[in-house]
């Protein structure tokens, strides 16, 4: 696949959102967001009053919800529910490859798994080469999928945090091996993306699919 192409941005708006943040974070240094930040808040944004009040919005987020201490989080139990890949797709993204089968919506904590996923973008976005791509590849493997693994509160709660907390971090999410009972969900998962983020949802049926966008050889085994 060819470099990503992202949507442009308003110059003059970059310009004021960079000097409206060096206020703020000359005043308190964690509030600091580099360029590449700044762009993404105000491609998903689209204005820089919107941008730097969400900006200033998932930086209280996170020192509330204790984002830079979630490493120290017991994962023991939850290491095969979503991983952070050692390569990465055909453009440079990080991968986050999560197994549908090893999930139950019945037989799991939704604070504890939410914290999980939170621990898994950061960790992918940490493997980010800015200069290149500073978006991610979320892997959905669905062999095996049965009704049990759907959980619709934990999909909403991925889609929630991506929208406001790691706007335009996704650059494609692949959803592999889907069984035709997926059919029967896609449509109530389908309706809470909105259309940008619909676009970058590919079903892929086949290997030879799937080389559009990664090696398969990456992807896990073990899980």
């Amino acid at each position: 696949m060819s470099a990503e192409e992202l949507a442009p941005i308003n110059e003059q708006d970059l310009k004021d959102l960079k000097e409206r943040m060096k206020l703020i974070a000359d005043a308190d240094p964690n509030q600091y967001q580099n360029e590449f930040s700044l762009r993404r808040y105000l491609r998903a944004f689209k204005t820089t009053d919107d941008a730097f009040q969400a900006i200033l919005k998932t930086n209280k987020w996170r020192d509330s919800y204790g984002v830079a201490k979630l490493n120290e989080m017991d994962r023991s139990h939850l290491e095969n529910k979503a991983r952070v890949l050692r390569h990465r797709d055909c453009v440079g993204r990080p991968v986050i490859y999560i197994p549908a089968k090893n999930h139950s919506s019945s037989a799991r904590d939704i604070d504890e798994l939410t914290r999980f996923i939170v621990y898994n973008l950061e960790e992918a976005c940490k493997k980010c080469f800015e200069e290149v791509t500073d978006r991610l590849c979320i892997v959905f493997d669905l062999a095996e999928f049965s009704t049990t693994c759907m959980d619709y509160q934990l999909v909403q709660n991925l889609i929630w945090l991506l929208g406001k907390h790691y706007p335009e971090r996704l650059g494609v999410c692949l959803i592999t091996n889907a069984p035709g009972i997926f059919s029967t969900v896609w449509p109530a998962i389908r309706i809470l993306l909105d259309d940008n983020t619909a676009k970058k949802v590919k079903f892929v049926n086949n290997e030879v699919d799937l080389c559009q966008y990664l090696i398969p050889d990456i992807l896990p085994t073990d899980m």
